[in-house]
C-alpha cells in the first residue's frame, strides 16, 4: 500500500496518472465522435447504434463509471498538480510575463479544462438525463414531445430516437453555439494535452518530441472539424 501512496503523493505519480486517463479519455472522444459522425448515415444507422451501446444496461453503466472515475482522477491530479507549482512559485514573474516558450493552450489548460468539466455535465443533462431545460425548451407539450422522441417502427422499434433528438436539439441556435464553443476549447485543450500525455507517460523524446506535437494539433483540429459539422449540419438542414 506504501508505494501506491508514494505514487499518489509524488508529482511524478500524478503526472503519470493524468497521463493515462488523458490517453483513455482521447480514445474516448475518438469513438464518440465516429459513433456521432453516423448522423451524417441514413438514420437508422445511428439508431442502431445507440440501441447497441443500450443493449446491456450492466455494460453501459460500467463505462459511465469507468469514464466517471477517469475525469475524476484526471481532474484531481491537475488541481493537485497545479497546487503544487503555486506553492513550488508563490510569487509570480518580476515583469508579470509567462515563460516565453509556453503556448496559449498550456498556459490556461487548467481553465479550459473547467469549462470542458461544466459541458460534459450540461451535455450528460442534454442528452443523458434528456432534460428539456437543457435544451431550452418550455415545459409543456414541447417538453414532452422531446422526451417521446422513439423508433416507431423496425428493430429499434420503442427505442430512443437518437437521430430525432440530436436534429431537435441542434436546431435550438444558443444550444449548437455552446456546442461548438466548448468543442473548440476542448480541442484546445487536447493539443497540448496530448504532447504532454507522451511526456508525462516517457515516450516524447528527441526528434519525437516535434513530431508528436505536430500530430496532436493536426487530431485536435480533425477533431474540432468533426465534431462542429454536426451542429452545423443539423442547424443548416443539410442534416433533417
Amino acid at each position: 500500500m506504501k508505494p501506491l501512496q508514494l505514487l499518489l503523493k509524488s508529482s511524478i505519480g500524478k503526472k503519470v496518472i493524468m497521463g493515462a486517463t488523458g490517453a483513455a479519455l482521447v480514445l474516448f472522444v475518438i469513438g464518440h465522435l465516429v459513433g456521432n459522425l453516423q448522423i451524417f448515415l441514413p438514420k437508422e444507422k445511428i439508431n442502431a447504434y445507440a440501441h447497441l451501446l443500450h443493449s446491456s444496461t450492466a455494460v453501459l453503466w460500467a463505462v459511465r463509471l469507468g469514464l466517471l472515475a477517469m475525469v475524476g482522477l484526471h481532474v484531481w491530479a491537475a488541481i493537485s498538480l497545479t497546487a503544487q507549482n503555486r506553492a513550488a512559485r508563490p510569487t509570480g514573474y518580476a515583469d508579470g510575463t509567462r515563460p516565453y516558450a509556453a503556448s496559449w493552450a498550456s498556459r490556461y489548460m487548467f481553465q479550459t479544462g473547467l469549462v470542458i468539466a461544466a459541458f460534459v455535465v450540461y451535455h450528460l443533462l442534454h442528452y443523458t438525463a434528456q432534460l428539456p431545460v437543457a435544451n431550452l425548451l418550455p415545459s409543456g407539450n414541447a417538453a414532452k414531445d422531446f422526451n417521446q422522441l422513439v423508433v416507431t417502427s423496425g428493430a429499434q422499434s420503442g427505442y430512443r430516437d437518437v437521430h430525432a433528438m440530436l436534429i431537435a436539439g441542434f436546431q435550438q441556435p444558443i444550444v449548437s453555439l455552446f456546442y461548438i464553443i466548448a468543442i473548440g476549447l476542448l480541442c484546445l485543450h487536447l493539443s497540448h494535452g496530448m504532447s504532454a500525455m507522451f511526456q508525462s507517460l516517457g515516450v516524447e523524446e528527441g526528434i519525437w518530441r516535434t513530431r508528436l506535437e505536430k500530430g496532436a494539433q493536426v487530431l485536435a483540429v480533425a477533431l474540432f472539424a468533426g465534431y462542429a459539422s454536426i451542429p452545423v449540419a443539423v442547424y443548416l438542414r443539410i442534416v433533417q
